[in-house]
């Protein structure tokens, strides 16, 4: 399960809707080994496309080190589908390289609804897992939805 405040959530779907029609793209950094993702850090979309997303190579060498540096690890690793639904692509599949990563995807296909689902893939198998994002106070704010996916209206 993917337990995420609602502060990294609005966030990461901010950033989702700023970029459209583009696909958007980034990480969220936490503790290393706490699976607690703490440090949104939004990142360039290389490809600059609506159908793939690409980090930028010196960004992600730079990104990377960083959360070396700081004793952190991706914890979240996310990015957006902007016409079609939030299920990792073939290509998001093949791309997928941190096993202990919670893949985070958003479609921003419908203008007043986001679809926020998250994954893990483990070479090459996807694994849908709930997610659960918490108020201010820990409390849940907003429960998995139909399927595992967590909708904002």
């Amino acid at each position: 399960m993917l337990t995420i405040s609602s502060l990294l959530y609005e966030k990461i779907v901010a950033h989702a809707r700023a970029d459209h029609p583009d696909e958007a793209c980034g990480v969220i950094a936490g503790p290393t080994g706490s699976d607690r993702p703490e440090r949104f850090i939004p990142m360039l979309n290389a490809a600059r496309s609506p159908t793939f997303y690409e980090f930028d190579s010196l960004e992600q060498l730079r990104v990377w080190r960083e959360m070396d540096d700081r004793d952190e690890e991706p914890v979240v690793i996310y990015h957006s589908h902007t016409a079609t639904e939030a299920y990792p692509s073939r290509t998001d599949i093949s791309y997928a390289s941190e096993p202990g990563a919670h893949y985070v995807l958003v479609s921003t296909r419908e203008p007043d609804r986001c679809e926020f689902r998250s994954f893990r893939i483990v070479d090459g198998e996807v694994t849908e897992e709930e997610v659960r994002i918490t108020g201010e106070d820990g409390a849940a704010a907003v429960g998995s939805g139909e399927d595992g996916a967590a909708a904002a209206e």
